[in-house]
């Protein structure tokens, strides 16, 4: 079958972006604070932002040769020459999207990668980017170009940030880099910033961190084959907490409203968690008589019928997740690319989705994999000139 595809997890990080994103923003008063590129003495290129170095650069060479200990999506496609900047030019984002049928893209900018002691600066940071992302990089194809704009990881100058985002409109979705957020959720200073998603209609999301720091669990494994396989356990310990609180805390439930998207955190862990908090919720209203003389109890709505009303959550390729949309519900599942990351299946988006969904009803497949998206997004999907052939349904057995 033929449907258009859309992806709800895809990156522009640092290493990718044009070196005059800030520079051609930020005020003359920051003078070398400025964060910008600097070729290093071998040849390199790395950002830097007055004492702190965030990242390297791929628009030099990285002078790498010899085997690699981790592919991104450009190795297994072929392409060796990074130093394009392919996923922060638009016209070779866009070859690259056509390439493996995809109609459209979320980009999530940078992860954990602003970092400054300078409190105004920071703000004025994270206000660069996300204007220069929808003026400059997501008008290039507005319909296929869905740009994730970036919240600071505090509540005030986030509150702060969401606020200018709203007046001048166009964003659909603002990530925290939850891994990395003070204080946790249930504090009230976050009140507001729920309050204005909720008022705006922005989506929220929540995007892993694959940087130590967050965990500081690679510290002692750095170097080891083993290592790899914390990511497995460092993925889901990221979102634990925060998802957690937005049921603990009364979040979702006072804001019915808000939408929270939950980003490459893997989705076949959540089935057990939200039925554990329906446990836990039925135990609170077991002793209902306990609470009577505190206030009540303020949990109304089961965490499951909470969850369904306000909770999406993306995954690249998961066979595990296909086989608990029962409990997701046609609406909630969001299908990704992850380009072009490590965890990226492009360019071979089409052959995955079949190998994954091809027992599938192919009318829940066409929600999966873009019709979720569309709604969720209020994207025009009869818009859409590429689309992914899939074989599905009764097509994937004559195959």
């Amino acid at each position: 079958m033929e449907t258009p595809l859309i992806s709800c997890d895809d990156h522009l990080d640092l290493n990718m972006l044009p070196a005059n994103v800030w520079s051609d923003r930020l005020s003359s008063k920051w003078g070398d604070q400025v964060p910008h590129v600097e070729e290093l003495e071998n040849g390199t290129a790395q950002w830097v932002c007055g004492s702190q170095r965030w990242g390297g650069w791929a628009g030099k060479p990285s002078g790498f040769s010899g085997p690699k200990p981790i592919h991104t999506a450009y190795d297994r496609g072929g392409i060796e020459d990074v130093t394009e900047l392919r996923a922060g030019n638009a016209a070779l984002r866009l070859q690259d999207m056509d390439r493996d049928h995809v109609w459209g893209h979320l980009v999530f900018g940078p992860v954990t990668s602003i970092k400054t002691d300078d409190e105004q600066l920071m703000r004025d940071c994270y206000a660069a980017y996300n204007d220069w992302l929808h003026e400059d990089f997501c008008t290039h194809a507005p319909d296929r170009l869905i740009g994730v704009a970036m919240l600071p990881p505090h509540p005030e100058p986030a509150i702060a940030e969401l606020k200018r985002l709203a007046k001048r409109g166009g964003v659909k979705q603002a990530n925290l880099q939850i891994a990395v957020c003070e204080p946790r959720l249930e504090d009230k200073r976050w009140e507001p910033l729920f309050d204005l998603l909720e008022e705006s209609g922005i989506v929220l999301s929540f995007h892993v961190t694959v940087f130590p720091s967050a965990t500081k669990a690679f510290d002692k494994y750095k170097g080891s084959a083993g290592a790899t396989f914390l990511h497995a356990k460092m993925f889901i310990e990221q979102f634990l907490d925060p998802f957690v609180d937005l049921f603990a805390w009364g979040i979702l439930e006072r804001h019915p409203g808000l939408k929270i998207v939950i980003a490459e955190s893997g989705v076949g862990w959540v089935p057990w968690v939200v039925e554990e908090l329906d446990y836990r919720h039925w135990r609170l209203w077991e002793c209902a008589d306990f609470w009577d003389d505190k206030g009540g109890i303020p949990h109304k709505k089961k965490p499951s019928e909470v969850f369904r009303n306000q909770v999406y959550g993306t995954f690249q390729q998961s066979p595990t997740a296909m086989r608990l949309t029962e409990f997701w519900g046609p609406e909630n599942l969001l299908w990704a690319s992850d380009y072009p990351h490590p965890d990226s299946i492009w360019p071979n988006s089409e052959k995955t989705i079949s190998e994954t969904m091809a027992h599938m009803n192919p009318d829940m497949v066409r929600q999966i994999v873009g019709g979720n998206a569309a709604k969720l997004y209020g994207l025009d999907l009869s818009k859409a000139t590429v689309k992914g052939r899939l074989a599905i349904g009764d097509q994937a057995r004559a195959a």
